[in-house]
């Protein structure tokens, strides 16, 4: 079912799905965004959003991929999302070049806290708009996760950051590693690009970065009570390896991949071999029905030449 329209906002409608994508450097990118079964129910909009962009040209070239979840049951949470997505990719794209010599000279301090920055502006842009439209912030609130993939085909780093749930997966010789960061320090040597070969489930210790454990301190009786910790900002930054797909998620597909061992070989049996899909095989392996799971769906996949 469609979502109902304003004739005199008819910018305001979503579209049901959202695909994309792209080659740059030494990576194939599928991007992907479609509207749960329960807001098709329903009739409700998809409160997901996509955007993918690049920055910049040639080998200096930066692409982005971002993606948000407005906050669920919440009037507006679609144009939450977008807007998430839109301020992030005006923040990234003003400072594409430097975020780009960042990536390839591996300061990846710097780009922790700039990425950090950055995002806290956007996210607070969207708290200061929830003010003006006269809501409370967890009511037009969002998630945001993206990707920064530089198109230098001598660079295989890939960064992700963001804040709110969802999944960052990499499936590396026929396993899939969940290296989504822990809201947790991380142990162990922070290394660029560290991996274990094979790990059952998680990346080892090493390749993992250290969090923002968004931890207040106790009220005192004479100051006014801290506000509730936010969600904390989660950062890796990587190297892939040829053969490597690294995929970033929504909680829509985060969960089922996480708890449904089925739907996972079944990816691996459609991803592993052939090279990436086409726009449209991709979109099919997004959609793949799991009894239990009817939320959006937004998926980005890089696949490693």
């Amino acid at each position: 079912m469609l979502p109902a329209a304003d004739p005199d906002d008819l910018g305001d409608l979503v579209a049901d799905t959202v695909l994309d994508g792209a080659r740059y450097g030494a990576g194939t990118l599928r991007a992907a965004s479609v509207r749960g079964d329960s807001a098709r129910y329903r009739g409700e909009p998809r409160r997901d959003a996509l955007l993918t962009a690049r920055f910049g040209s040639g080998e200096d070239a930066l692409v982005l991929v971002a993606m948000a979840t407005g906050a669920r049951a919440t009037p507006g949470a679609h144009r939450a999302a977008a807007e998430a997505c839109d301020w992030i990719g005006r923040a990234v794209g003003r400072s594409h070049a430097r975020l780009a010599e960042d990536i390839r000279a591996a300061r990846r301090g710097d780009l922790k806290s700039g990425l950090h920055r950055l995002t806290d502006r956007s996210l607070g842009k969207l708290r200061a708009h929830a003010v003006d439209l006269g809501l409370e912030p967890d009511e037009y609130a969002a998630s945001l996760r993206c990707l920064l993939l530089p198109a230098d085909p001598a660079c295989r780093t890939r960064v992700f950051f963001g804040v709110g749930a969802g999944g960052l997966f990499r499936l590396r010789d026929g396993e899939w590693q969940d290296i989504e960061p822990r809201v947790a320090d991380a142990t162990g040597e922070a290394v660029v690009g560290f991996g274990s070969p094979s790990p059952p489930r998680q990346a080892e210790e090493s390749d993992r970065l250290t969090m923002e454990l968004g931890i207040t301190t106790p009220p005192s009786p004479y100051e006014p009570a801290p506000e509730p910790p936010r969600d904390p900002f989660r950062f890796r930054a990587s190297v892939a390896r040829p053969g490597d797909t690294l995929v970033l998620c929504s909680e829509g597909l985060a969960e089922p991949l996480r708890g449904e061992p089925e739907l996972a070989e079944h990816l691996t049996r459609r991803w592993e071999k052939g090279g990436p899909p086409g726009l449209a095989a991709f979109l099919a392996d997004i959609q793949v029905r799991v009894k239990g799971y009817a939320d959006d769906r937004t998926a980005a996949a890089v696949w490693e030449a």
